[in-house]
């Protein structure tokens, strides 16, 4: 097993690709896991070290969401990422953010280009989501049509500064697939925080893949106790809310035994859903309930 300095000579600078032209890099890191502990024992007193070790003591803290011994680490981060995912992740204010300028330098001759197999249909029930992918006849399309607009994007751009237009002003028309490049550094907690949001299943697949990269090639490595409570307690888990919980009260006091039927769950559905013929919180709650093996769809 490498040691930590090892472990921090092979991770730093070392570039995981994303996307086609893209990737996420480690700059440096302070703190690691014992780091949390500390934090927390400064708190809970020295008395602590005797009654839980170190793992123990991280997961409680974890399950119970204390978030401030988590913020004693820090995690600087070199990116290169389109801009439209960007705009997504620099919405989380969380961080100490350094961008690539184009109103100094010119801008990145990259842009994300899609497959012809990767363009997704407009998800049906969620305007913010994407569905299936679409048929790869339509696909190769779409995917010629983006090369030409990128490319006379470029064109115009660069003609533009040839001309001597200001790099501020000439770069107005270039497309969100432009890749741009930034440094990102923030405290663990918070680092977990975006993680827990953007490796969801519901996050767009782009922005997915870099949180994927970051959390399974950076964080796992630096923090492997505080990445086994976070995928215990985060990713792993789920939540029960009021309503939830009081759907499975009524299930469980129906007298009927689990898995129970789609008319049981309607049956012991929360009031308030009972006139919608759409609701979102019940899909979820029935969702939830499938997942747990008290339904079957």
């Amino acid at each position: 097993m490498p040691t930590r300095d090892e472990l921090l000579a092979d991770l730093r600078w070392k570039k995981f690709p994303v996307l086609d032209d893209g990737f996420v890099c480690l700059v440096d890191v302070m703190g690691d896991d014992s780091a949390v502990v500390q934090a927390a024992r400064v708190s809970y007193g020295v008395g602590t070290q005797r009654v839980s070790d170190d793992r123990t003591l991280i997961r409680y803290l974890m399950r119970h969401r204390h978030s401030t011994p988590f913020e004693m680490a820090e995690v600087k981060l070199l990116v290169r990422v389109p801009m439209d995912t960007w705009r997504q992740w620099i919405r989380h204010r969380t961080a100490n953010v350094n961008e690539y300028s184009t109103r100094y330098s010119i801008a990145i001759d990259a842009t994300q280009a899609t497959a012809p197999d990767e363009w997704r249909a407009q998800a049906a029930t969620n305007r913010q989501g994407s569905a299936e992918a679409l048929p790869v006849e339509i696909g190769e399309k779409l995917t010629e049509a983006e090369g030409a607009l990128q490319r006379e994007s470029r064109r115009v751009y660069e003609e533009r500064l040839a001309a001597g237009v200001a790099r501020e002003q000439a770069r107005k028309d270039l497309p969100l697939s432009t890749y741009t490049e930034a440094y990102w550094k923030v405290d663990l907690h918070n680092l977990l925080h975006f993680l827990a949001l953007r490796m969801d299943s519901h996050a767009q697949k782009e922005i997915r893949d870099y949180s994927t990269a970051i959390g399974e090639q950076i964080v796992k490595p630096l923090f492997p106790v505080v990445w086994e409570a976070f995928e215990d307690y985060r990713m792993g888990s789920m939540s029960l809310t009021r309503l939830d919980v009081g759907v499975v009260s009524r299930l469980a006091g129906s007298g009927s035994a689990p898995p129970y039927t789609e008319e049981a769950f309607l049956a012991a559905q929360d009031m308030t859903w009972r006139e919608l013929s759409r609701s979102r919180e019940r899909d979820e709650c029935r969702a939830k309930l499938v997942r747990l093996g008290l339904m079957t769809l």
